[in-house]
């Protein structure tokens, strides 16, 4: 190697762009074939060039790039194993074959055991073996299949509105439906700790957003009397049950509010169908509330229906609305057959056996009192399907994670910046399927283990 190259490599970063730009303007100038015009153009460009710092077109050099690599670095000099992306072997219910080995599983939105269940997976077969594994375009480029329409039909059913609409993903559900019906001139009221789904909808609307304490109704009725006049459109989002905290609002308060301003109310089912209501049909049924007392129902097929996607339920001009305009499902593929059939087949398997959602219920009871019992703080869980651990640090909760990962149970902490750094915990999502037994043991070694961090 000539001295010339091997002295590049002990130059700074910012020397060798010098060099390299000055061998290219050097370039350029013994051309010779420029004409003056060009000359003056090929100035100014470089001039341009050279005013444009070239981390401007790196990846590496986007600051939350950065930020993943100081919390990396700060992780394994705690000694802190990465506890996300464990790598699941099989059907992942109440226990799962992780990283070869198997444990009690907590991190699991397979809620009533649908996901793995023999009928579910046979609908899915079948409709392989009659459609193949993917619509392969939209659905009006490509036409319906009867069973994305026979799923649509039965959750319009199950909310009892006029129609529903599906779109293949959960969070692009939110998205597409808040950022296509609400504009500049409207205001997006929200629950300040609604999921990123509403926020991603709302930014892409262009519409005026604030938020209100969380679950907080007369907090709501409050701004809404002193704003509501300032704006077109008024939509309020709530969730059925809150995905960090396992608690969820009053709707009949926020039903009353709705009507009283003139606004639409849109309720985020994610987390509550299949969960609340003697027969899991959610919110509603928990409330004794119709069907048509809110606006827009949100809700998806990956939890309670085992399956993949999101959809919305309401009135036809609603549905009508997204169907023929909304990006997100208009210039999208649509749902994948064998996914709605799974969820087709899991809707009826809700319906026929009820007995499902009482042991869900039982056992979101039980794991709250025995965690209260222990005198673990469980935040503001209403003993569903959900219960946090409050830790209160990020790093507590990582280790703690591990520490109970080698003991045979697997759950997930969430840390900041997902929730503020004294709210860091261990989500527990509890399943149908989950003993007595595993509760109980699982809150006894979770006692042990925070006992020696």
């Amino acid at each position: 190697m000539s001295k010339e190259k091997k002295s590049l490599f002990g130059l700074s970063g910012q020397a060798k762009e010098r060099l390299i730009q000055a061998a290219l303007d050097k370039r350029s100038e013994s051309s010779g074939r420029q004409q003056p015009e060009d000359d003056a153009h090929s100035r100014f460009s470089s001039e341009r060039r050279l005013k444009i710092d070239p981390s401007l077109c790196r990846f590496d050099s986007y600051p939350n790039y950065k930020d993943m690599l100081i919390q990396k670095a700060a992780s394994e000099q705690l000694g802190l194993e990465n506890p996300f992306f464990r790598v699941h072997e099989g059907i992942a219910a109440d226990t799962s074959v992780v990283n070869g080995k198997e444990c009690i599983n907590f991190s699991s939105y397979n809620y009533l055991g649908l996901s793995g269940d023999p009928r579910v997976m046979d609908a899915a077969k079948k409709a392989i073996d009659q459609y193949g594994t993917s619509a392969s375009a939209s659905r009006p480029v490509s036409g319906e299949r009867p069973v994305q329409r026979q799923l649509e039909q039965k959750l319009a059913e199950l909310y009892g509105t006029e129609d529903c609409v599906v779109f293949v993903s959960g969070h692009a559900t939110n998205v597409s439906t808040i950022g296509y019906l609400f504009g500049p001139n409207d205001l997006i009221i929200h629950d300040s700790l609604i999921h990123n789904s509403v926020l991603m909808g709302i930014q892409l609307s262009g519409a005026f957003r604030l938020s209100f304490p969380h679950n907080d109704w007369k907090a709501l009725d409050r701004i809404l009397s002193e704003r509501r006049k300032d704006y077109q459109r008024v939509l309020i989002v709530t969730e059925g049950i809150y995905s960090m905290d396992g608690d969820f609002p009053d709707l009949p308060k926020f039903i009353d509010i709705k009507k009283r301003h003139k606004a639409f109310l849109m309720v985020d089912e994610a987390h509550s169908l299949g969960i609340m209501g003697e027969r899991g049909k959610g919110i509603a049924e928990h409330f004794g509330i119709s069907g048509n007392d809110v606006d827009i129902w949100m809700g998806t097929l990956s939890k309670t229906l085992g399956s993949c996607g999101g959809y919305i339920a309401g009135e036809t001009a609603l549905v009508n609305h997204l169907k023929f305009a909304a990006p997100g499902f208009l210039y999208s593929v649509g749902i994948s057959p064998p996914l709605a059939a799974a969820s087709l087949k899991a809707l009826e398997i809700l319906e026929q056996e009820p007995h499902r959602v009482r042991h869900i219920q039982h056992n979101g009871e039980f794991f709250k009192k025995r965690a209260d019992e222990a005198g673990l703080d469980t935040g503001l869980s209403m003993g569903l399907s959900i219960t946090p651990l409050i830790i209160g640090s990020s790093i507590k909760a990582t280790r703690l994670s591990n520490l109970l990962f080698e003991k045979g149970i697997n759950v997930q902490p969430i840390i900041y910046p997902a929730v503020e750094e004294r709210a860091a915990r261990l989500r527990f999502f509890i399943c149908a399927s989950h003993t007595e037994e595993q509760i109980e043991s699982t809150v006894k070694i979770v006692q042990d283990q925070l006992a020696k961090i």
